[in-house]
C-alpha cells in the first residue's frame, strides 16, 4: 500500500520535478547555500540528504546512483570528493532550513534560506562574489594612498584657480 508516502509534488509533473530538484541539489552543492521558497527547501532535503549518505559510502555503484539523480558531474565531484568528509562522523541531518520572513515579490511565495550543517565554519557566510569585492578592496586600499595624494593636489589647484576667478569678479570698492 502507498498510505503515508506522499513527497512535495510542487504542482510540477515527474520528470519536472526530478530535474528542478537535480537543479537545486546541484546549486546547493556547489555555493554551499542557495535561497529558495520554502515548499522547494522542504522538497529538496529529503533529495539532498539521501545523495550525501550515497557519498558517504563513497563506491562507484553509490557514484553511478547519486550521477543519475544530480545530473551534473562537477557538482558530483565536489559531493564526494569534498563534501563528503565534512559528514563522515554525523548521521543524517546535514542540511538546515531557514524561514527569511519575506516574500517573492511576484507571487508572494514564502523564501528561505537551505545551507549545509556547518556551513557557518566552512566560510560560505560570504558568497564567491563578495570575497571577490574584498579582494578587490584590499588591492585598493594599497595603492589609494597615491591615490588620495593626487586628489589633494588637484583639489588645491581648483581651490586656487576658483579663488582667483572670485577676486576677478568681485565688484571694486
Amino acid at each position: 500500500m502507498r498510505h503515508r508516502k506522499h513527497s512535495n509534488q510542487l504542482g510540477v509533473t515527474k520528470e519536472h520535478r526530478s530535474a528542478l530538484l537535480a537543479n537545486l541539489a546541484s546549486s546547493l552543492i556547489q555555493s554551499g547555500r542557495i535561497r529558495t521558497t520554502l515548499k522547494k527547501a522542504k522538497a529538496l532535503r529529503p533529495f539532498i540528504e539521501k545523495i550525501i549518505t550515497l557519498a558517504k559510502r563513497g563506491d562507484l555503484h553509490a557514484r553511478r546512483i547519486a550521477m543519475a539523480r544530480l545530473r551534473n558531474k562537477e557538482a558530483l565531484n565536489i559531493l564526494f570528493d569534498e563534501k563528503a568528509s565534512d559528514f563522515v562522523n554525523r548521521n543524517g541531518g546535514y542540511t538546515r532550513i531557514y524561514k527569511l520572513g519575506d516574500r517573492r515579490i511576484g507571487d508572494a511565495a514564502e523564501m528561505a534560506l537551505i545551507e549545509f550543517v556547518g556551513a557557518d565554519d566552512e566560510g560560505y557566510r560570504k558568497s564567491r562574489r563578495s570575497r571577490g569585492k574584498a579582494k578587490a578592496t584590499t588591492k585598493a586600499k594599497s595603492e589609494a594612498p597615491v591615490a588620495k595624494e593626487e586628489v589633494v593636489e588637484e583639489v588645491e589647484v581648483v581651490e586656487a584657480e576658483t579663488s582667483e576667478e572670485t577676486e576677478e569678479n568681485a565688484p571694486e570698492k
